[in-house]
């Protein structure tokens, strides 16, 4: 079965699901095409390549140089299944599937709140019916899809899942830095101001914890961090560390993994946080509430409350024991809910009909 996956190329967890999606496996025959972003994807696409995952990469703009691209691609490949990953990716994908005469189409939703719009809205419910499978990866996301107009009977759940091998290379518990991560990008619906808010609360109260922000994103959404880190005093203390290749050894050697947004589809870098031993805090909102279970597998802090947020990191820094034992059963969590090898195996059980 041949399978082309079509993402973004901002790499982010949209892509990185995709990525997650192709690559040698048993069943299926892969290709992953990007669309084409601000960031470079040279670099990336010569370590995919390495990897073993056929990558190729079509214009951003404008939409039709996208679907002229992808159609072209299409016919040459000759996909059984075109997998069309996250907005507004998902639209141009399906329009490209259609002209090239791709069978089989697939969309997959990464986020509980997109900008549609209007007409884009429109085009996606044109779209639905002709689209045999519309994926969730969360039921948040699903759940989204159908208040906004989706067929209910098209729109299903598959959890995102990660390389649990990648995440479990990590330092014993007690010689792991009193540190806090933030692996997210920079952008509007993360909430990295409510963590450098929460720094700021938690040197009141007598507690100096480095936080490791670590994605790229937008440059003006970053700027707006650095800013209100210089004025609340905190440039030693908050380290903006844009991309980071080797996350894995980051997240393994620090204690907290801190993942504030305003929504996800589904939290993955809370998850890695998680897979990599470190007590899981994330904001009580969709897409994070089924990451964790709060006071068991991790902590819900409520939504853009820096004071709940601080209060909770100063709670969980006094009592160590409590720390060490919620993220060893958010390990276990994670490792029993979240693998790679299920979500790849639910895939393909819809790639196969």
């Amino acid at each position: 079965m041949r399978v082309l996956h079509f993402v973004s190329g901002g790499f982010s967890g949209a892509t990185q699901v995709a990525i997650d999606l192709c690559g040698p496996q048993s069943g299926q025959q892969t290709f992953l095409v990007l669309r084409r972003r601000s960031v470079d994807p040279a670099p990336r696409m010569a370590q995919l390549r390495a990897q073993g995952i056929e990558v190729a990469v079509v214009p951003r703009w404008p939409h039709l140089a996208t679907i002229v691209a992808l159609a072209r691609l299409c016919r040459a490949w000759k996909p059984d299944v075109l997998v069309a990953h996250g907005f507004s990716e998902h639209l141009w994908g399906r329009y490209a599937g259609l002209v090239a005469g791709v069978a089989r189409l697939i969309q997959v939703e990464h986020n509980t709140r997109e900008r549609y719009g209007w007409w884009r809205l429109r085009q996606s419910l044109w779209l639905a019916r002709r689209t045999e499978r519309i994926i969730g990866v969360s039921r948040a996301v699903r759940d989204a899809l159908v208040r906004r107009g989706h067929p209910a009977h098209k729109c299903t759940v598959v959890l995102n899942g990660i390389d649990l091998a990648r995440w479990t290379a990590s330092l014993p518990w007690h010689e792991r830095e009193n540190a806090i991560v933030m692996p997210a990008r920079f952008a509007a619906q993360k909430d990295h101001l409510t963590l450098i808010r929460a720094a700021a609360r938690l040197a009141e109260l007598g507690f100096k914890p480095t936080i490791y922000l670590a994605g790229e994103g937008r440059s003006s959404w970053r700027r707006r961090a650095q800013h209100l880190a210089a004025r609340l005093g905190l440039r030693e203390q908050v380290r903006f560390l844009g991309h980071v290749p080797e996350l894995p050894a980051l997240l393994g050697r620090v204690k907290f993994c801190v993942l504030s947004s305003h929504y996800e589809g589904l939290g993955l870098g809370l998850i890695e946080g998680m897979a990599s031993g470190c007590c899981g805090v994330g904001t009580d909102v969709e897409g994070i509430q089924e990451v964790l279970a709060d006071g068991e597998t991790g902590f819900l802090v409520p939504h853009k409350d820096a004071d709940a947020l601080a209060r909770r990191l100063a709670a969980l820094l006094q009592d160590d024991a409590l720390a060490q034992h919620v993220a060893a059963a958010g390990q276990q969590h994670v490792q029993q809910t979240f693998s790679r090898e299920r979500m790849r195996e639910e895939y393909l059980a819809f790639f196969r009909g």
